[in-house]
């Protein structure tokens, strides 16, 4: 980890929709703190728009940098001690930056939902990160941090309330008010394009284990077409995040050494509703999933008004059965659009939690909740429109 660096943390992408509003909230939070920071991307006139439209000092810096020349971003990650990228899909354009920050000793920090892509970086550039001190923390936005967090604080509450971590944890999407980013519909299209062109990736698709080298966990619940909670009384539909978030759950738990078990099952799915108007619902759920990769879908760069970011909202529900049968409830909320206004925040704020709240954490490839655990629980409360609860 770069200790006297030029910049505490930049943001590359900032031209870019999600990356704007990440560059947005660190003026308005943080533009009259000691944060060092600084704004990147291909082009030096759309960053300086950018710069002037958030209402950022002018004397903000600006640094060019392009995924397709790898000197430029070696010359970035030397000047910081953190890169936040926003620059997707990350299969196509994120493998030079994950390779120069591992070898520099910079820390990476991303909003990716691409799991054989995570793998691949894991395998080549797992020993090196460790050597340097890079700490790389994929997957810091919607897709996967509630989900990841939201499971870890349960199971706090599981070994407060009945004396041990639950084996068993079901996910459920009650609310979610929002859209998904162009980003995501981009990283889906670029994932299925590689399964296409290489059929030998379609089984790690499909392994809920492929983010924890070297262990293979129980089956788990494929969560692939809707059916009735009896718990909940409620008809559930398939989650599309479910299958970066449940790999980015099994790597937290394979990280902090198996604390949830290592017959720990998990699963996600939305919660559609009673009766047959939540059947009903389920069935449009999937048809509206199964747009979200096709061609027409949302493109990087577009995204909700303002008005539309900060009206969504999401609510997220965590049951943790015990081997007795008792339960455990946990519910995580966010205050904003999922994909963009949360989202922006919390990658913001789990960059300078694991610069200024989290120091001491080796180099290498974590999950958000691996590295911070409770430091970033309480960060996310305290500035970033999250809540966490237990639900009786």
């Amino acid at each position: 980890m770069a200790s006297a660096a030029e910049f505490d943390i930049v943001i590359y992408g900032a031209s870019g929709f999600t990356g704007r509003l990440v560059a947005e909230y660190l003026a308005a939070e943080y533009g009259k703190s000691d944060l060092k920071w600084a704004i990147a991307g291909r082009n030096l006139d759309k960053l300086a728009s950018v710069r002037d439209a958030i209402g950022a000092p002018r004397d903000l810096p600006l640094i060019a940098a392009d995924a397709g020349d790898p000197a430029s971003l070696k010359a970035m990650v030397g000047r910081t001690a953190s890169v936040l990228s926003t620059v997707g899909p990350y299969q196509l354009y994120g493998s030079d930056l994950v390779a120069a920050c591992a070898a520099g000793g910079t820390d990476y920090l991303d909003l990716c939902g691409e799991p054989i892509w995570m793998r691949q970086m894991i395998d080549a550039h797992e020993a090196v990160a460790r050597r340097s001190g890079a700490r790389i923390v994929f997957s810091c936005g919607y897709d996967s941090l509630p989900f990841e967090l939201g499971v870890f604080f349960l199971q706090e509450a599981a070994i407060r309330q009945l004396g041990s971590s639950v084996a068993r944890v079901k996910g459920r999407v009650r609310k979610m008010k929002g859209t998904f980013s162009g980003g995501t519909a981009a990283s889906m299209k670029a994932i299925f394009a590689a399964a296409a062109n290489d059929p030998s990736l379609l089984p790690k698709l499909r392994d809920s284990f492929v983010l924890t080298p070297g262990f293979e966990g129980p089956k788990q619940p494929p969560g692939n077409k809707p059916l009735f909670d009896e718990d909940l009384g409620m008809w559930l539909a398939p989650f599309v995040m479910a299958n970066i978030n449940t790999r980015n759950v099994h790597r937290s738990n394979f990280l902090l050494g198996f604390p949830y078990g290592r017959d720990f099952i998990y699963d996600e799915m939305m919660v559609a509703g009673p009766k047959e108007t939540g059947e009903a619902a389920a069935k449009a759920i999937i048809a509206a999933n199964n747009k979200l990769g096709a061609q027409g879908g949302p493109k990087p760069g577009e995204g909700p008004s303002k008005e539309e970011r900060e009206s969504g909202h999401y609510d997220l529900l965590f049951v943790g059965i015990g081997s007795d049968g008792q339960q455990v409830k946990a519910v995580v909320t966010g205050d904003r659009d999922p994909g963009y206004g949360s989202t922006s925040k919390m990658i913001a704020e789990c960059a300078i939690c694991l610069r200024r709240d989290t120091p001491d954490v080796a180099g290498g490839f974590w999950t958000p909740g691996a590295a911070m655990k409770d430091a970033l629980i309480k960060r996310l409360v305290d500035r970033a429109g999250l809540t966490f609860t237990i639900e009786p």
